[in-house]
């Protein structure tokens, strides 16, 4: 009798013990009794009814997946293959046990739909260089499909996208002809600079009666530090003005002894008897 009573001892010891469960932080445990959700328990030490009560464990970390490569047309008609990383995790363990069967497969097959649909209103152009603006709108309409599973959808990040090498070409020549466009609007807002600093530094000059002696002197010290036979013979500006200033007086003369001659001519004629 005594053995037998100890035997059921040990049992029911056994029963005890393995009613009593550890749950990592990470973990919870959502508890059923008699097939009813009860309670979501952890972490720690939890204590289980064996027999009456079952567990279903739940993992509330940050889930990476990663969404398989599919083909899209974008919205002007470019065939594109494109592949994409969605960042979830679970925030209610009670839903996501009691409304979804599989939350990652769920998870999967919403983000792969909502990826051809949102980038399918998209030009390719738009698909390349508004990466950002992309990522927000797919974890809006992720998340805001998985709300009702317990499931918070952190980000979504488009990884991948490939073009058929037709259009990488011409995506290239147009590059090309973009940077050459460019260049020749710099070289041109260059020389109008120039022509302006130019016309700034002519007028300069001309107010200065010996600035442009002194520049053509410094011209002269540039090109005689090179090494050529170039020969240069510099007239002082006085010597143009004074032969300026003597031409005109040359022609003045000119004038007046052509206009002295007409006179004495009339002269003659009106002292001719008649």
């Amino acid at each position: 009798m005594f053995e037998f009573v100890g035997f059921l001892g040990f049992l029911a010891f056994i029963v005890c013990m393995s009613g009593l469960k550890f749950v990592k932080e990470y973990d919870r445990l959502v508890v059923f009794r008699f097939g009813r959700v009860v309670d979501v328990r952890g972490p720690g030490p939890v204590v289980i009814i064996p027999v009456i009560e079952g567990t279903k464990k739940v993992d509330l970390r940050i889930i990476t997946m990663a969404i398989p490569m599919q083909e899209i047309i974008t919205k002007d008609n470019v065939s594109a293959k494109t592949a994409a990383v969605c960042f979830f995790q679970v925030v209610d363990p009670y839903k996501v046990i009691t409304k979804v069967e599989d939350p990652v497969m769920a998870t999967s097959q919403i983000a792969q739909t909502t990826l051809r649909s949102v980038l399918g209103q998209h030009d390719l152009d738009h698909l390349l260089s508004e990466r950002d603006t992309i990522n927000a709108k797919l974890q809006s309409i992720i998340d805001r499909q998985t709300e009702g599973w317990g499931i918070k959808v952190i980000g979504v990040e488009v990884k991948d996208v490939e073009i058929p090498d037709t259009m990488q070409r011409a995506m290239a020549r147009q590059a090309e002809a973009e940077r050459e466009r460019r260049a020749k609007i710099v070289a041109a807002e260059g020389e109008m600079q120039a022509a302006e600093k130019l016309a700034q530094a002519a007028q300069v000059i001309s107010s200065q009666p010996g600035a442009l002696q002194l520049r053509q002197l410094q011209t002269m010290v540039e090109v005689s530090a090179e090494k050529n036979s170039t020969l240069i013979f510099p007239i002082p500006m006085e010597l143009l003005e004074f032969t300026k200033g003597l031409g005109s007086r040359l022609t003045g003369m000119v004038q007046d002894g052509q206009n002295k001659g007409e006179t004495i001519k009339i002269d003659e004629k009106q002292k001719e008897p008649r």
